[in-house]
């Protein structure tokens, strides 16, 4: 593992190429072509690297995992704060359970993904292996916050789509999480070999 120091790495081997997305998240290629690094700039072992980018990513893992939680919250709270106000044949649309069930349900969902979000920070700050809790963490609060988003714009109706609401801003926003950083399939079959003792699938 190299680090490397932008300043002086981009036009002396290093391009960098922002990538234009459907949401507020800043992407970029990046193209390495005899890029040199000093041996002074190795961080740890040699032939340990990925090794250490694989420990990294369970703290990546459990810090999107956060977030994920906190927009499902927004989404609930939007949600909720939505059906109790909107009057629809003079009753808020929040007292038809209907509407009241699926925003209860992905409020328990955004609080069972938070308690494996916990045990993995848990684990993390002990120094202890978390590979498979950050992971699942991870699965849980993404689908919690993919279904909370589905579940806001559903209970806003065309509002839902309505700049003025944020909630379709949002709703882009919180679908990255199924593919980024780790696709849920990826997840699936980490869980699957290395928890469960499955055949490797790829």
């Amino acid at each position: 593992m190299l680090l490397v120091d932008l300043r002086e790495a981009v036009g002396n081997g290093l391009a960098i190429r922002p990538i234009r997305t459907m949401m507020n998240h800043a992407t970029t290629e990046l193209f390495i072509e005899n890029l040199k690094v000093p041996v002074a700039n190795r961080i740890g072992e040699e032939g340990k690297g990925f090794r250490y980018i694989l420990d990294g990513m369970n703290a990546e893992r459990t810090l999107i995992a956060a977030e994920c939680i906190g927009d499902g919250r927004w989404f609930v709270e939007k949600a909720t704060d939505y059906a109790g106000q909107r009057q629809v044949f003079n009753r808020p649309i929040g007292q038809n359970q209907g509407v009241q069930f699926p925003i209860a349900r992905s409020h328990i969902q955004v609080e069972a993904a938070k308690l494996m979000c916990y045990e993995a920070a848990r684990r993390f700050d002990a120094g202890e292996a978390c590979g498979e809790q950050a992971n699942m963490a991870k699965l849980l609060a993404a689908d919690a916050s993919w279904e909370a988003a589905n579940v806001c714009l559903q209970t806003h109706g065309g509002f839902g789509f309505a700049e003025e609401y944020d909630v379709e801003r949002k709703f882009r926003e919180t679908r990255l999480y199924q593919v980024a950083p780790i696709s849920t399939n990826m997840i699936l079959s980490y869980v699957a070999e290395h928890v469960l003792g499955l055949p490797r699938s790829y």
